[in-house]
């Protein structure tokens, strides 16, 4: 796979098929690029498809410090592979932590983002108290990789172990990309003007009620469930996740003269 260098280390990507807008999918923590291998081939025949490895993930590169995991590096890295493909917008898909980021990204630089697909992905917390208990949970988990290594990463359906250098960068990134620290994209949501469509799986109990948050916050949003899924739908049942996906495409590229 290619890679973007960064004054933090390098990023992994990969480029796939062609046609605009551009799509570009983020993964979940502990996940890699490669769970999107079901959805790329459905939708590169029409779109050039840019996945990638969240800093401390997969082949992307784990710095030591802390620094280089905030969420606002995470964003510039976004932007900055984006440009390196040529792309001014583009459609953001995210899976979980992926999805969250996609949010920001569109709060950010609204101007890039042509549409939001969010899978299993919750919008944070206002109330202090959960937040913290979300905050606490990373840290165990990092605490966890930590003590186990790469074993304390779970059995999610999206999660493969071998797919991953170390534990270090995923704690890292656990401590100071997965937490939180305040409310504003949750407030952010009623300024996201782009079409948005949120996929959850009928069996991710917990974000469920934020997927129906978000529909009724982002001004232009739908939702569908997908039967028989988890957390990651486009792992549990790609044929669904992608008949779903497929024509919100058409419609963002209809609507963007394209087609």
């Amino acid at each position: 796979m290619p890679m973007l260098a960064r004054h933090s280390g390098q990023i992994s990507y990969h480029v796939s098929g062609r046609g605009s807008p551009a799509v570009l999918l983020s993964h979940g923590f502990g996940a890699t690029s490669a769970m999107f291998a079901a959805t790329v081939p459905a939708i590169a025949a029409d779109h050039e498809v840019i996945t990638w490895d969240l800093r401390g993930h997969g082949g992307s590169d784990s710095p030591a410090d802390a620094e280089c995991y905030r969420q606002a590096e995470a964003l510039g890295d976004m932007a900055a592979l984006l440009t390196a493909c040529g792309h001014e917008r583009a459609v953001l898909g995210g899976h979980s932590l992926g999805g969250y980021l996609s949010l920001d990204f569109t709060l950010t630089f609204p101007d890039r983002v042509a549409a939001l697909v969010l899978i299993g992905t919750g919008p944070g917390f206002r109330n202090d108290e959960a937040r913290a208990r979300w905050n606490a949970r990373a840290v165990r988990t990092a605490e966890r990789l930590d003590e186990r290594g790469l074993s304390a990463l779970g059995s999610g359906a999206e999660v493969r172990t071998g797919e991953h250098r170390d534990a270090a960068g995923l704690a890292l990134a656990a401590r100071h990309t997965l937490t939180q620290r305040d409310s504003h994209v949750l407030d952010g949501l009623p300024r996201i003007t782009v079409p948005t469509l949120i996929i959850v799986g009928s069996d991710d109990e917990h974000f469920l009620g934020a997927g129906d948050y978000m529909t009724a916050k982002i001004p232009v949003a739908r939702k569908v469930v997908i039967p028989g899924a988890g957390h990651a739908p486009n792992v549990d049942r790609p044929d669904l996740f992608n008949a779903v996906l497929e024509p919100f495409l058409a419609e963002i590229s209809a609507a963007e003269g394209q087609v």
